[in-house]
Formats: C-alpha cells, sequence, structure tokens
C-alpha cells in the first residue's frame, strides 16, 4: 500500500477532517478507543521505521563499526561544548 502523492499540508489536512468527522459518529469512549488504536498503530509503524533506518546505517557503516565511532566523538563534542559553556558560565560570575 502507497501513500497518496500530496504535499504534507493536504496530507496532513486529511487527518484533521477525518477526525473531525468522526467526532460526531462515536461515544466519547468510542473516540478514546478509536484515538488510542490509531496512536498505537502509529507507534508500531514509527518504531519499525526507525529500526529500518538504524539496520540500513549500520550495514553501511562497515556492520556498525564506523557508526559507533562516529557516535562516541559526537557526543565527545557534546560533553566538551558543555565543559566550555559551564567554564564560561564560572568565570561570568
Amino acid at each position: 500500500m502507497g501513500l497518496p502523492n500530496v504535499s504534507a499540508k493536504t496530507f496532513s489536512l486529511s487527518a484533521i477532517v477525518v477526525g473531525y468527522l468522526l467526532i460526531d459518529d462515536l461515544t466519547y469512549n468510542e473516540q478514546n478507543a478509536l484515538g488510542n488504536w490509531l496512536m498505537l498503530v502509529a507507534q508500531v509503524l514509527c518504531t519499525n521505521a526507525f529500526y529500518k533506518q538504524v539496520q540500513a546505517e549500520r550495514n553501511s557503516n562497515n556492520g556498525g563499526n564506523d557508526y559507533q565511532t562516529d557516535y562516541v566523538k559526537m557526543l565527545h563534542k557534546m560533553i566538551m561544548a558543555m565543559q566550555k559553556e559551564i567554564n564560561n558560565l564560572k568565570n561570568g560570575l
């Protein structure tokens, strides 16, 4: 099943329209149950897509070793930047 070839705004608007159309036909409990069910479906799709992206990235990075090395380097840079900001705050006080 493919997604329709429409703009992101149109795709989002279609979800809003469907949601508003369902409001009048369902009780509050039915709306809650259907909403929770749709959120669960969305979470399954997001989780699966994320995991497939991670697998593809690991496979394209020589089995993940480069990915892990890059991740550690990025974390180190973030730590150093935070330490620099902390030092700047200490020196400014």
